[in-house]
């Protein structure tokens, strides 16, 4: 909705780097036929779990009040990961899972991620690493040093799958 979530997005992506190939896709341009071999899902975390319509739509008002610093990307999103989650998925190697979330302790926020991990685990997919939270302000900005620490967690992504993608070289 404000763009915290994609810039998380575009870090993992670089720190990837060239090791691996990376398709960065919004919720509506997922693609859904062809596997990947990982798939990383996040999302903004909205009233404990994931964006819903209304949801969404109160994040669009809270972007048009006028004592708002807020920002809403393009007309906002119409259709969240919630909705992508209802159509399976694919990933050959498995699937990690992060949110964007206030800083503030999880179990006052809830997380997105969590929800992810989980819908993602009954599509049959394997959790690859752990879930990861980048934490905003309480204006929804991103705290200071987490698009570095997402740069990071891409870069030792990137390390997993070269390492898996060697181990089945080995034994084809």
């Amino acid at each position: 909705m404000f763009g915290n979530t994609r810039r998380v997005a575009e870090a993992i992506a670089a720190g990837m780097g060239d090791r691996v190939a990376v398709v960065l896709s919004s919720v509506a341009d997922v693609p859904t036929q062809s596997p990947s071999d990982l798939l990383v899902v996040g999302a903004p975390t909205h009233a404990h779990s994931l964006s819903r319509p209304e949801s969404r739509a109160e994040a669009a008002r809270w972007a048009r009040d006028s004592g708002s610093r807020l920002t809403l990307e393009g007309e906002g999103a119409a259709t969240g990961v919630r909705e992508l989650l209802e159509v399976d998925l694919a990933a050959r190697l498995g699937y990690v899972a992060y949110d964007t979330r206030v800083d503030m302790p999880k179990i006052f926020t809830g997380s997105a991620a969590t929800t992810i991990a989980k819908r993602l685990r009954k599509m049959g997919l394997s959790e690859l690493a752990g879930s990861k939270s980048f934490l905003v302000d309480k204006d929804s900005r991103l705290l200071a040093g987490e698009l570095e620490r997402a740069e990071q967690w891409g870069n030792e992504l990137a390390d997993v799958v070269v390492v898996l993608h060697d181990a089945e070289r080995q034994e084809s």
